[in-house]
């Protein structure tokens, strides 16, 4: 694949991932503003409180209704034209088909399709609560915008000669939005949640250009892309499930799953630009799993509404911490800090 073509599918990764973040802190905001009309708590109301929906009654505010749906259409209809006039016309079209990734990548993917679903689904789930619907329908459309959104990648995929629609990208993203709705439904609240941390892969320098037609040149190219020095999380609050322990409610304990040593899906062997062949099968490709502590940032109590939206925006991400970790060779590490 052309250096220019990896270019630009990074980049619209990273405007994917920019616009998340960038609709995650609106939602919080807009979740503050409902929980001051309302005096209800909402999706990312602080500490994440049980609530009874059955206690008030919520009036749907229709100027809001219909600007949380313009803004979910503009954003599934921009990500359609952006993705095919960038990206998917550089390719020949074919008939619908389907295309089996479930051994690539060590399954790294696929948890990047359950974190980007399960929270897309909690910033859908906040936008449709400011809006003034009822928790239980505010998450059940949130996990339907965040199946719905993904699923506009995957059908374009299964439209494109290159590609297809893969069963279990799909699994994958109704996996993360269902763990959102699910623990939204049940508990009010996310007591276990999906985190991602990322940990720059040391590359032999003879393997820098391979890296760098995988996973890009720069920094934030590589934090999205580069399934080698990423690791998905799920971190469970302790507290949540135990409140009248003293275990601090800002404490949480992370199970993590990583791997590296990756320089192509499936196997370390590629023919670079100039046709050259490349066998690196000695490179073992390794799964890694780690036991953690992480903090909950959103337990953290401030009545400074900024800070709680820095801290809800920025709680998606893993905090550092020492780690134990055991390897696919079945070898235990203690990681005074990892990330």
């Amino acid at each position: 694949m052309a250096v220019i073509q990896k270019k630009t599918f990074l980049f619209l990764r990273f405007k994917q991932w920019a616009l998340l973040l960038a609709f995650a802190i609106i939602s919080h905001f807009t979740s503050a503003q409902a929980i001051d009309d309302t005096s209800h708590p909402g999706v990312f109301a602080e500490k994440h409180r049980a609530i009874d929906t059955s206690a008030k009654l919520v009036t749907p505010k229709s100027n809001r209704v219909f600007t949380v749906s313009a803004a979910h259409i503009g954003f599934w209809t921009g990500t359609f034209i952006s993705l095919n006039k960038t990206w998917y016309s550089q390719y020949p079209r074919s008939s619908f088909h389907f295309f089996n990734d479930n051994d690539e990548w060590e399954q790294m993917d696929k948890l990047g399709h359950m974190w980007t679903a399960y929270n897309l689904g909690a910033v859908s789930a906040a936008s449709w609560r400011w809006a003034g619907l009822s928790e239980r329908k505010s998450v059940l459309l949130g996990g339907i915008s965040a199946i719905a959104y993904q699923s506009i990648i995957e059908i374009q995929d299964g439209f494109s000669a290159e590609w297809g629609f893969s069963w279990g990208d799909m699994t994958a993203n109704a996996l993360g939005a269902a763990a959102f709705a699910a623990q939204q439904l049940h508990w009010k609240e996310q007591r276990i949640q999906l985190k991602l941390s990322y940990w720059g892969f040391q590359y032999a320098p003879e393997l820098i250009s391979r890296r760098n037609d995988l996973f890009g040149t720069s920094l934030p190219e590589r934090m999205l892309k580069d399934y080698n020095s990423q690791t998905y999380w799920f971190s469970a609050n302790i507290h949540s499930f135990f409140p009248q322990s003293k275990w601090p409610a800002w404490l949480n304990l992370s199970v993590g799953y990583g791997a590296d040593g990756m320089l192509g899906g499936t196997q370390n062997t590629w023919t670079d630009k100039q046709g050259i062949f490349h066998d690196r099968r000695d490179i073992p490709r390794m799964r890694r799993f780690f036991i953690a502590p992480d903090i909950d940032l959103t337990k953290i109590k401030t009545k400074s509404k900024i800070l709680r939206t820095v801290f809800s925006a920025v709680n998606v991400l893993k905090f550092p911490a020492p780690a134990l970790e055991v390897n696919g060779q079945g070898k235990w590490v203690f990681h005074a800090l990892y990330y």
